[in-house]
């Protein structure tokens, strides 16, 4: 389960309607009733936090959100979108790394969702992290 005060509208999450799991984008929030609208594409339904799952940081959710991949020669990976970037020490293992935009910089010293990556990118970009080019 997530919580609430983790979400922010623009976020991926996968919604589950009775065991219809789709991926979807947070569209609204009501923060008095704690529901959260995502729309998965075909619509946009309430859902309760139980019925919401986050949806695991991994490369192919980089590469789907437009990332561009760099490995170097010392086993690490740096994923770039604009002027945002991440540095993972070792290929493929994201339970720490680095991000940066401009000056300034934070360490991510456990495995987090692609939701808060999306919070940790509209913190410091002001834009929200999707699938469109920058």
């Amino acid at each position: 389960m997530i919580k609430f005060n983790e979400i922010k509208v623009g976020d991926y999450l996968i919604a589950d309607n009775d065991g219809d799991k789709k991926q979807g984008e947070v569209t609204n929030l009501n923060a008095s009733e704690k529901q959260v609208c995502v729309d998965t594409g075909a619509q946009e339904f309430w859902y309760e936090t139980e019925q919401l799952n986050a949806i695991a940081l991994d490369e192919e959710q980089l590469l789907r959100l437009k990332f561009t991949k760099q490995e170097n020669d010392d086993g690490s990976v740096k994923y770039m979108k604009g002027a945002f970037r991440m540095l993972l020490p070792h290929k493929g293992d994201f339970s720490k790394f680095e991000i940066w935009y401009r000056d300034e910089k934070r360490q991510v010293m456990q495995p987090i969702q692609l939701h808060q990556l999306q919070n940790h990118f509209y913190d410091m970009t002001k834009v929200h992290l999707n699938n469109e080019a920058m």
